[in-house]
């Protein structure tokens, strides 16, 4: 067999790349590779010199309509920028038992709301985040930065130059997205957003201008102040107490003159 007969097809070449490739290849990295191939070994290698993207992507379409066709179990998938051989979804549950994933290292909802927050509100500082979920998030983020699912990608500009945080290579190909752009419905999110804020903004300027306008409201609170009623309760206390000390006091009187009388009374009957 000559050696014109040995030289692989271009989708074997970028098959055996992204089957040897622990993250994502892009377009760049595997352009570079022919080119340096042909550089350092020469001889059949500089046919492939000088593919293109297209090229590439031609022989891609072709070694994923092969795997397909023979049903090897695994596809070519576009994330993170890059091409990455993936397993077929329809195999994933012997997989997820195989690997015992979805044990330690899955994600809670709770940092599935905070990794959320900062996808689609990047780059965000921790106290942006904190105030949208109205919990702490300093033990969460730390695990997502352990994870390698975010990262700090700057300072603020606010009081304390806090750190502003984003997502990570990790976090497309985690969730399977080429892009950022791919997140969905971000520009439906972000209307819905602006929406809820305007409508929030509006309800409490309502409130505002109810309270200020409507006298009884002022008059109500006055009603319910625990010390204005504690106070007049005393007062009423104090009126009843000054109002039954007359009687008390001519009944007193009249009861020391009924002694008198009794007592002139009985000197009388000894007397005689």
């Amino acid at each position: 067999m000559s050696e014109v007969e040995k030289i692989p097809e271009l989708k074997q070449i970028i098959g055996a790349m992204l089957f040897a490739a622990r993250e994502p290849v892009s377009m760049h990295q595997l352009r570079h590779v022919f080119e340096q191939t042909a550089e350092q070994y020469g001889g059949i290698t500089k046919d492939f010199a000088s593919v293109t993207d297209e090229m590439i992507v031609d022989a891609i379409k072709q070694l994923n309509e092969d795997l397909s066709r023979n049903a090897v179990g695994i596809q070519v998938r576009e994330v993170a920028n890059g091409y990455r051989l993936v397993n077929d979804p329809n195999c994933g549950l012997w997989l997820r038992v195989l690997l015992e994933k979805g044990k330690a290292n899955r994600l809670s909802r709770p940092a599935l709301e905070t990794l959320a927050i900062i996808a689609y509100r990047q780059p965000v500082v921790r106290s942006e985040i904190e105030s949208v979920r109205g919990v702490a998030v300093d033990q969460i983020i730390r695990n997502l930065l352990d994870l390698q699912l975010i990262r700090v990608v700057g300072r603020s500009d606010l009081p304390g130059r806090p750190w502003l945080f984003g997502t990570t290579q990790k976090f497309l190909e985690h969730f399977g997205i080429h892009s950022l752009n791919d997140l969905p419905g971000t520009d439906e999110l972000r209307r819905l957003e602006s929406e809820q804020m305007k409508r929030q903004n509006q309800q409490a300027q309502l409130a505002i201008d109810e309270a200020s306008d409507d006298p009884s409201a002022q008059e109500k609170t006055e009603s319910e102040d625990p010390e204005s009623s504690e106070a007049e309760e005393r007062a009423s206390d104090q009126e009843e107490c000054t109002a039954e000390e007359p009687e008390q006091s001519e009944n007193k009187q009249l009861g020391s003159d009924d002694e008198y009388v009794e007592e002139e009374d009985d000197e009388r009957d000894r007397s005689s």
